[in-house]
């Protein structure tokens, strides 16, 4: 399906950031864009700041002097609905309310032409919902913009259950052709973004809750890590707590009170409090003029140990543990190869071996749970990575019978490699795997629901929230396997339906296939 012609008319109805940066994107695009808000000046204020965001574009040497005139041309300001009759496209950017949507989209039915195609920008109403009244529910479509428009390259085209398919997929041609990233998606619960996110917030508040760390040192370990670009609490006080609080009820809601998706005592008692976050001058951390910036805990240095022998996980691809060796070998450790421990379980072989200490990838189940298991004491578990070859700083926990000579050789090691080491408290699946593994859970439900693709999953948390890799992609590279097992000792370890595998991953690993 075609996108609409360069030339067409989109009205674009509310001026706030949103409907803005729509506005912004669609005349850049070759679109002739009709604004409308109810406030008045709103309209124009926009317009206004629209062109002075295509002069600093210009001034950049992002867009032409020609193409910014153009663009600047091709906005227009409207005083009433009956103005947009003549739009190819109207995308509705306002409150998100389903009554006010509703009444909206009946009112423009009676002003525009049959063909015209009807989009609202809902981050979290039914699409199904908003269409249920009108005459023809078949021509509305979820057009979900993220926030920045200008900046956030994804569009979530979302079916409601009466969209017509060639609506959806020329919503979708014509968000290529305004150079975005769209992805196909149905109309249920937090659509995909919304979604797959929640563990990313609620797998570091239980975290923080289980006093694992603070929450400086858990967002370095995300970031240093995990390759995220913002941990899950400095992201919040972005965001704000009264809204992530907000969209997670709404989520958990939906979906019927699904444990997975339950909400956080401790976030609620921050919207109680008013720690909102930036917004506030208060969340996780303080801002403000004088505010001191919370640093992230890290271990005192540590002898270099003189020997480091390797045996791998079979459930752990060598592509995991693989740059770890080449690091080692970096740093002058000559890596020998061992056979596992004599009193190890199935697949119980430790990673990295060095001066008595057994130092495992987590695998779920916390290092003192391993440590018993094992018949090793002296365990010491690391937490994934997203490149352990240019992560700048590794997270490990040890088991509560590890003596301090085995788990100071240990820290040593990959501080000699070139690891700032960070030590969480002994928590099941510590923080980047547990997190990376409940994102991939949920993703794989997403999939397995017939909510979106497996490849519409990955680039909407890429594109959409700036993940380091899409959560799909993560299980393929760490190992359908092991991810299940992560997930399935966090499940014994806390005895919650939360932790339950999803039937894709299942069916997966039966199968051993990827995604």
């Amino acid at each position: 399906m075609a996108a609409l012609e360069q030339g067409s008319i989109v009205a674009v109805i509310g001026s706030g950031a949103m409907g803005a940066g729509i506005a912004q994107v669609a005349a850049a695009a070759g679109y002739v864009v009709k604004l409308f808000d109810t406030r008045t000046g709103a309209v124009d204020k926009a317009i206004a700041d629209i062109g002075k965001v295509y002069t600093t574009l210009v001034e950049k040497g992002r867009m032409s002097g020609e193409a910014a005139i153009a663009a600047r041309a091709r906005l227009h300001s409207v005083a009433t609905l009956k103005e947009v009759g003549d739009a190819a496209l109207v995308v509705e950017a306002i409150v998100e309310n389903l009554d006010v949507k509703r009444m909206l989209f009946a009112d423009l039915e009676n002003v525009v032409g049959d063909d015209c195609i009807l989009a609202t920008n809902t981050s979290s109403i039914s699409v199904t919902a908003i269409a249920a009244p009108l005459r023809r529910p078949q021509r509305l479509v979820g057009m979900h913009f993220f926030n920045p428009v200008p900046l956030m390259a994804l569009v979530e085209v979302i079916s409601g259950l009466a969209t017509d398919p060639a609506v959806a997929e020329t919503v979708y041609a014509t968000a290529t052709a305004w150079g975005k990233n769209p992805v196909h998606a149905k109309s249920t619960p937090g659509f995909i973004v919304n979604r797959v996110a929640r563990p990313f917030y609620a797998e570091g508040l239980r975290l923080l809750q289980e006093q694992a760390a603070d929450a400086a040192t858990l967002d370095a370990v995300m970031r240093d890590c995990g390759g995220f670009r913002m941990g899950p609490f400095e992201l919040m006080d972005l965001i704000g707590h009264d809204v992530n609080f907000s969209v997670t009820q709404s989520v958990f809601n939906a979906y019927f009170g699904d444990p997975r998706f339950t909400p956080s005592v401790l976030q609620q008692e921050m919207v109680n409090a008013g720690f909102f976050g930036r917004k506030s001058g208060r969340g996780f951390y303080q801002y403000g003029e004088g505010a001191a910036k919370a640093a992230a805990s890290q271990e005192a240095a540590h002898a270099r140990p003189e020997v480091v022998s390797i045996s791998i996980d079979a459930d752990v691809p060598d592509t995991v543990t693989h740059p770890l060796e080449q690091r080692l070998a970096g740093a002058g450790f000559t890596v020998g190869h061992r056979k596992p421990l004599p009193n190890a379980g199935e697949n119980e072989a430790p990673a990295f071996h060095c001066n008595g200490a057994a130092i495992f990838l987590t695998d779920g189940r916390s290092a003192t749970e391993r440590a018993s298991a094992n018949r090793h004491p002296d365990t010491v578990l690391f937490d994934l990575a997203l490149d352990y070859g240019k992560a700048t700083r590794i997270a490990l926990a040890r088991a509560d019978q590890c003596s301090d000579a085995a788990y100071n050789a240990a820290v040593g090691l990959f501080q000699a490699a070139g690891f700032v080491v960070t030590r969480l408290d002994d928590v099941p699946g510590m923080a980047v795997m547990r997190t990376v593994a409940m994102l991939a859970n949920e993703a794989a439900d997403a999939v397995n629901q017939g909510v979106c693709t497996a490849p519409a999953v990955d680039i909407a948390m890429q594109k959409g929230v700036n993940y380091p890799r899409g959560p799909l992609a993560w299980t393929n590279a760490v190992g359908i396997p092991h991810i299940v097992s992560v997930l399935a000792n966090l499940a014994a370890a806390y005895g919650e339906d939360r932790y339950r595998v999803s039937a894709l991953l299942r069916r997966k690993l039966a199968n051993g296939s990827g995604f």
